[in-house]
């Protein structure tokens, strides 16, 4: 699973062969998170607490580099790292 971001422990990463809608996974520790881009909804997971804030918040900053992402997964090509949240 590629790694696209990572920030206070929390991994974050999208798949190249994954479902629609376009999605996100989290995983902090045991915890993991499924998070849909367009509502930033945790679908699927037990990711809680703050590590799931942190999550929606830092993917509500980078909406559209989320979104290309996912395009370049689609295609197949090599998916640019996202900034941190600090």
């Amino acid at each position: 699973m590629p790694e696209i971001s990572r920030f206070f422990g929390i991994v974050i990463a999208m798949y190249y062969n994954d479902h629609e809608p376009p999605h996100f996974h989290a995983r902090y520790g045991s915890q993991r998170g499924r998070f849909e881009i367009e509502g930033l909804t945790m679908v699927e997971g037990n990711l809680r607490g703050r590590a799931k804030s942190l999550v929606t918040e830092w993917a509500a900053l980078h909406l559209d580099e989320l979104r290309h992402d996912w395009a370049l997964a689609r295609s197949q090509q090599p998916l640019v790292p996202i900034a941190p949240l600090e």
